[in-house]
């Protein structure tokens, strides 16, 4: 019977995904988010075996980013800080651009990824969710999203870095488990990240993060079609104006945690 494994330090890094975009909102004004929970519940774990030891948590994710510039921003930091436990999500935002150049994208990403892994005791990736059946424009970016899969699939063959399956999880078609942006999480599905997470690193479920939420009361086709109209005005738009000038939702912020710090404070 393996052993529960003790982590006394974590470094995430990433994009919205890992910063926690549009989970619960903490009194410092930051997304709390599926790394947070993880954090959480690795401190517990740490106190129980060791009481008084202090864990440690550094989430440098920022909105927006691509690989590039998530190893470029990012990777020095992390290997630096030298996390027991280090997590990497990256590369989707490049797929969903027009013209992304996959072969970049897994050249960044594998040397990020050997960079983070030669360092930590156990460096966690991600198979992302599979778009298919929520979104309507998800066949122009499936061959890249498979593609991608398959790259990190290739990663994860190595004796310390772990990947954790959302792709194969039907429950995350829900909306429920999405914000109104459709394009984060909710609460709901950052909790969820979160055990799975910690069900692939060997913990004890807590809860069965695969399970389909129960079923929906009928949404009245007016309510749909003006939560459509809000999600194209609010979102949408928003989104294609930043595309067409170049901009950012990240650009100017700082990572919420750029360094190891006590975690719970």
């Amino acid at each position: 019977m393996s052993q529960t494994p003790v982590f006394r330090s974590m470094v995430a890094l990433g994009d919205s995904f890992t910063e926690g975009m549009c989970d619960s909102v903490l009194p410092n004004g930051h997304y709390r988010g599926w790394a947070d929970r993880v954090a959480e519940r690795l401190a517990a774990e740490l106190a129980a075996t060791e009481p008084g030891a202090e864990f440690r948590y550094a989430n440098l994710a920022v909105r927006g980013k691509l690989i590039g510039q998530i190893a470029a921003e990012q990777g020095d930091a992390a290997v630096a800080l030298d996390g027991e436990l280090v997590t990497l999500a990256g590369g989707l935002n490049d797929v969903m651009r027009p013209g992304c150049d996959l072969d970049h994208v897994e050249r960044t990403l594998g040397g990020l990824a050997e960079r983070l892994a030669a360092g930590a005791d156990r460096l966690v990736m991600f198979y992302s969710v599979d778009p298919s059946r929520r979104m309507r424009s998800s066949a122009r970016i499936m061959p890249q999203t498979l593609r991608l899969k398959r790259f990190v699939g290739e990663l994860g063959k190595r004796e310390n870095i772990t990947v954790v399956d959302l792709f194969h999880v039907p429950a995350f078609d829900d909306a429920r488990m999405w914000a109104e942006d459709r394009l984060h999480f909710s609460a709901e599905g950052h909790r969820r990240v979160a055990e799975g997470v910690l069900q692939a690193l060997g913990y004890p479920p807590a809860f069965d993060w695969r399970e389909p939420l129960p079923p929906a009361p009928p949404i009245p086709r007016a309510v749909k079609l003006r939560a459509d109209l809000r999600w194209l005005r609010v979102h949408v738009l928003p989104w294609i104006g930043r595309r067409l000038t170049g901009k950012s939702s990240g650009d100017g912020r700082l990572a919420k945690r750029p360094t190891l710090e006590r975690y719970p404070a």
